[in-house]
């Protein structure tokens, strides 16, 4: 049997100067400015230097004036390596959310991974909160934001990936005291932590055909500062005292997994780290199902948008 190779289950291959080529290009989407759909939606620049960008959404046919829509800043899954927001399958997925919940969607297209290692993308989320914030108070911000998002209600949701960067940034928002903006709420979906010793979700699922352990492992090399190991804790939250205490700043959180998942021990202990630090948590688990199903599953991806309908 040949020697399974985490590069080619991801499509990419590790170039000499330490970046990625990326073999697959999912189909792109484009904005919609067109009123006579559910939603529009439009791209604007977060940092020219960092070639970091958001895609931008809301419902067309807005409340009355007196009522505002929640935003929700939303993380794309992809391992840290690939995916965009511009991605169909992660466009029609915001669009959905914008309509339904009904929300301003703010997806941040962060800073991939090995070019650009943690804690880049947590820094590129920051940024973004800080945009939002500014908007608020800017006679010139973004019309969306300012004239009918809730400063009040913004929540960060993230996937995988995304919800480890969602985590690690809002245990950074007390020092950073983003007033008026509020997190109201965190949103987690399937997050993808880790550490050095083995959990048995994920010796059971080690050779599972999604998202089998050798991934996991390159993903983090790939990820992860140059010289750090699997307890770090950017990678995995229960090995460090001092972010454990942190934790209580988080406020309400939800946490969605599912059982075939090989995360799905870090996921459990996770809340369970929450609820011991007194922290209002919301925990979704379905006992069948794997990494990302929701991508691809309709009937998943529904249940998990009236989860957040009902969180937020």
């Amino acid at each position: 049997m040949s020697k399974f190779d985490p590069y080619d289950h991801l499509n990419v291959s590790l170039n000499e100067n330490g970046s990625l080529t990326r073999y697959v290009k999912l189909p792109t989407s484009a904005v919609n400015s067109d009123s006579s759909q559910a939603v529009l939606s439009k791209d604007v620049t977060l940092s020219a230097e960092k070639k970091t960008w958001m895609r931008i959404y809301r419902p067309s046919k807005l409340p009355t004036s007196a009522t505002r829509l929640p935003i929700i800043l939303y993380f794309h899954p992809g391992g840290w390596i690939q995916m965009s927001v511009a991605e169909s399958i992660i466009h029609e997925s915001n669009n959905r959310m914008s309509a339904q919940v009904p929300s301003i969607v703010v997806a941040v297209e962060f800073r991939l991974a090995p070019e650009h290692r943690l804690p880049a993308q947590y820094e590129d989320a920051m940024d973004a909160i800080v945009w939002v914030k500014n908007q608020a108070s800017d006679q010139n911000g973004d019309q969306w934001i300012r004239d009918h998002g809730d400063l009040n209600r913004c929540y960060l949701y993230g996937v995988s990936c995304g919800s480890n960067i969602v985590y690690n940034t809002a245990l950074k928002l007390p020092e950073m005291r983003p007033q008026p903006l509020k997190i109201a709420g965190t949103i987690l979906n399937q997050p993808f932590f880790g550490g050095k010793k083995r959990t048995k979700s994920e010796l059971k699922l080690a050779t599972d055909p999604y998202f089998p352990l050798p991934v996991h492992d390159l993903l983090w090399e790939l990820a992860l500062p140059v010289g750090t190991e699997r307890d770090h804790r950017f990678c995995n939250p229960m090995a460090d005292p001092a972010v454990k205490d942190k934790v209580r700043n988080l406020g309400k959180c939800l946490v969605i997994g599912f059982g075939g998942d090989p995360l799905l021990d870090r996921q459990q202990e996770f809340v369970q780290l929450l609820v011991e630090r007194g922290v209002q948590v919301e925990a979704r688990f379905d006992d069948v199902g794997f990494h990302n199903i929701d991508l691809i599953d309709n009937r998943r991806a529904t249940a998990i948008l009236n989860f957040i309908k009902e969180f937020v």
